[in-house]
């Protein structure tokens, strides 16, 4: 989630979200970017759409973890990491 002053932090949200997946990481989704909009507190409680868009949030989020916790009691193991290679295009 990311506060921001106007909507050209978007792109540093999805640089933000690259990060966890390059590292095999759940992200938790809500109906629109996780994101709010205000330089003050005040001004972001102002941000109806982005407030609900934080209370879906939450909701996912919740789920998900209950979500992993019945995997986890259930015996459900992650995945297990292969070893990976890299490829160099350049020749």
């Amino acid at each position: 989630m990311v506060s921001a002053r106007r909507g050209g932090t978007t792109a540093a949200l999805d640089d933000i979200q690259k990060f966890f997946t390059i590292s095999e990481m759940p992200i938790v989704a809500s109906r629109y970017w996780n994101q709010v909009h205000g330089n003050m507190p005040s001004e972001v409680e102002q941000d109806a759409e982005g407030l609900w868009t934080m209370r879906q949030l939450g909701r996912n989020m919740a789920w998900m973890l209950k979500c992993l916790q019945a995997g986890k009691d259930a015996g459900v193991v992650p995945p297990e990491a292969e070893m990976g290679q890299r490829t160099n295009f350049i020749r």
